[in-house]
């Protein structure tokens, strides 16, 4: 590398975590998250045309696997901070997860939440005890409402990605599932913010260098797969997706070297091609996950993963579905 080589200087500044500081997450999480499982199935490994392994977050506390970043970061924040309360933005998960963390540690919690957010999880949220404070995704900007309360009510921000010390507790499910099932080829998992697959990618390196590391979005919410076309952090507009967890428009300032260094690709998925792999899933391998949960199996179903090996980790990343739209799905089958 030439001092002169902007490209080279950039893909060489350090990440924003290592793998010391997901083996550290994990000793937080020892105890107080679930080790959730991981799943198989011969029907879907046969229509996949390759081994699949599902590690199933929806069966993670709080219902996503929002609840180990969340827990990392509260659990980092000095005794004076935790007191005062936190705060965060998000449609579901995050927001469930850190109303959960906040109880346990018995703490004051107010959560940012678009207006037409699912309301299982806007009921979740609330049945922790944290306040909602409301946001039209469309036309208001959810983080300086997060930052303008934080700073008057003297809260502490909980990222929903965007935070070193959520990306790392994002990594342990990968770590987890590597560790139960070492022998993989590629892991996937859905890309929003890229909290998770940047922790993916740095939990995979870190204990499997060479393991293949892939995002799924679905073509509507194609941020991080142009970004990665392009090299460079693409910005889309509000996305129109079944997968309320991607709807992101952008990758993190801490997620995107991440993915841009360590993610080998980024895949697409229809919509259809969501809920085909949500039917599935349910009525073949019992296994109920929001669309986002069910993103990369759609990218294994539909055999967008198997030029990456042929054994895959997939990980399941939520199963707070909203009733309705489960029934929906099942009824277009």
């Amino acid at each position: 590398m030439t001092q002169t080589d902007e490209t080279d200087e950039t893909a060489a500044e350090p990440l924003a975590i290592s793998f010391e500081d997901v083996r550290a997450a994990a000793a937080r999480l020892d105890g107080v998250a679930h080790r959730t499982p991981v799943m198989r199935g011969r029907n879907f490994d046969a229509a996949a045309g390759m081994e699949t392994a599902f590690k199933c977050e929806q069966f993670q506390r709080g219902g996503a696997f929002k609840f180990r970043g969340a827990y990392n970061r509260i659990a980092t924040l000095d005794p004076d901070q935790r007191a005062r309360g936190v705060i965060a933005f998000s449609s579901g998960n995050h927001a469930q997860a850190v109303a959960l963390v906040a109880r346990i540690f018995g703490i004051p919690a107010v959560i940012c939440m678009p207006t037409d957010a699912p309301a299982v999880k806007v009921a979740g949220t609330r049945g922790y005890g944290a306040e909602i404070v409301t946001y039209d995704r469309l036309t208001e900007d959810r983080e300086a409402l997060a930052r303008r309360l934080a700073e008057e009510r003297g809260l502490t921000l909980v990222p929903p990605y965007n935070d070193p010390a959520i990306i790392a507790g994002q990594g342990t499910a990968a770590l987890e599932l590597l560790e139960d099932t070492p022998e993989l080829d590629v892991i996937a998992a859905p890309v929003g913010g890229g909290g998770l697959i940047a922790g993916t990618s740095v939990a995979a390196y870190g204990l499997r260098p060479g393991l293949r590391v892939v995002g799924v979005e679905t073509a509507a919410a194609n941020h991080a797969y142009l970004s990665k076309r392009q090299d460079e952090r693409v910005r889309i507009a509000p996305p129109d997706t079944i997968a309320d967890g991607i709807r992101t428009q952008q990758l993190g300032t801490l997620t995107w070297p991440v993915v841009r260094a360590a993610v080998d690709d980024v895949v697409l998925v229809s919509e259809d091609e969501v809920r085909a792999a949500m039917r599935f899933l349910l009525l073949r391998l019992k296994l109920v996950v929001e669309p986002t949960g069910a993103v990369a199996a759609a990218a294994a179903l539909t055999g967008k993963l198997r030029p990456y090996g042929a054994r895959a980790g997939v990980i399941l990343s939520g199963g707070n579905v909203e009733p309705e739209a489960l029934a929906g799905v099942l009824a277009g089958a």
